[in-house]
């Protein structure tokens, strides 16, 4: 890094978002909770998800190649590659806390689901463990990672008008491209519909906890000293015996 500091930033929650934040966050945990109740265990879908898929199977079969194409957005090597272009935006601005959350997003995420949704529920389809999505827990969770660094805090006023148009269009291009993956994951008969519920709600619901975390004044400090936070600021110069001895008094 040239020698530079890596500071933390500004808080990525800060203000009035973080009280939103911890509603969003509730009522994620709440979605997952009551439709993991009630796709517990089961091997073929109810009618909720009968009447939704089906037609997105019926299309999904005409345009089988797209499909997979979309779907190929939520696996490990697209995520990896996103995840470390953000890294590399958050160090070069000098945000490491907003580093962090991008490398822990998504395999926090992918842990919940893969080490404990998907056992617990125990729902099957074609014989695989499938609630809730990891596809679409992947790219919901980047999403809101870019959501979180582009759109919270907004762009000030002075800023180019490129940029913060910019700093919109980035988050709702991700926020379509999370919804598409869900839908082909659906046409392609490899989740139902509310696996991807489940998954979009875990993948937001991990990020701004783990948001929430990092913005805790304990967790910034530690930060601080592992990015070398300085210590002294301006150097003062050297005092005379005379001139300290006047300080003093």
């Amino acid at each position: 890094m040239d020698g530079r500091i890596l500071r933390t930033g500004s808080p990525l929650l800060a203000g009035r978002a973080r009280p939103w934040a911890g509603a969003v966050l509730a009522c994620c945990a709440v979605l997952v909770a009551v439709l993991g109740v009630l796709v517990a265990h089961q091997a073929t879908a109810g009618w909720f998800d009968r009447a939704v898929d089906s037609p997105v199977i019926a299309w999904a079969g005409g345009h089988r190649g797209l499909a997979l194409g979309v779907a190929y957005a939520g696996t490990l090597i697209p995520a990896g590659l996103v995840t470390a272009v953000i890294v590399a935006g958050c160090l070069l601005a000098g945000r490491l806390t907003g580093a962090v959350l991008a490398v822990a997003a998504v395999p926090v995420a992918a842990g919940l689901v893969e080490g404990l949704l998907k056992p617990l529920i125990h729902r099957t389809y074609r014989g695989d463990l499938v609630y809730p999505s990891g596809h679409t827990t992947a790219v919901f969770a980047l999403a809101t990672v870019l959501t979180v660094l582009l759109l919270i805090p907004p762009a000030r006023e002075s800023a180019p008008r490129a940029l913060r148009v910019l700093r919109v269009l980035i988050p709702a291009a991700a926020a379509v491209l999370a919804c598409l993956v869900a839908v082909a994951v659906t046409g392609l008969r490899w989740h139902y519909f509310t696996d991807t519920v489940a998954g979009a709600a875990v993948g937001i619901a991990t990020v701004l906890a783990l948001a929430l975390i990092l913005d805790l004044p304990a967790v910034r400090r530690l930060l601080g000293a592992a990015g070398g936070r300085p210590a002294t600021g301006r150097q003062r110069p050297a005092q005379s015996p005379g001139q300290r001895s006047a300080a003093r008094h």
